[in-house]
């Protein structure tokens, strides 16, 4: 089993920045994505950022020049920086973690996730 646990969110003003971090336990040697989503009120979750054991890395458009996707794999640490933040950008954030090498933004084939953490961003 894989365990999930993130931190960092907050409410913060258009423009802001905030930083989200990942901590995983358990068996996570054979996971290859460490991925996130959100999930904005009354809308379907959708893919933020995956970074692969490669260290290579994938952003939805919305936030790409935006957010930064990082991992400590010592630490067993995910991250994302979040920069220019905007209205549109609040929503639950999760992280989730991958077997799968097939598509790193499809959230089905994530296998496990956190409990998530909310970003509030106001105009």
């Amino acid at each position: 089993q894989v365990q999930l646990v993130e931190s960092g969110g907050g409410s913060v003003q258009s423009g802001g920045s905030l930083r989200l971090s990942c901590a995983a336990s358990g068996y996570t040697y054979s996971t290859y994505y460490m991925g996130w989503f959100r999930q904005a009120p009354g809308k379907e979750r959708e893919a933020v950022a995956a970074i692969a054991a490669d260290g290579r890395t994938t952003y939805a458009d919305s936030v790409k020049g935006r957010f930064t996707i990082t991992q400590d794999s010592a630490k067993n640490k995910l991250y994302l920086q979040m920069n220019s933040l905007e209205p549109d950008d609040t929503a639950m954030d999760y992280c989730a973690a991958s077997y799968s090498r097939l598509s790193p933004l499809r959230a089905t084939e994530y296998s496990y996730w956190g409990q998530g953490d909310k970003v509030t961003v106001s105009s």
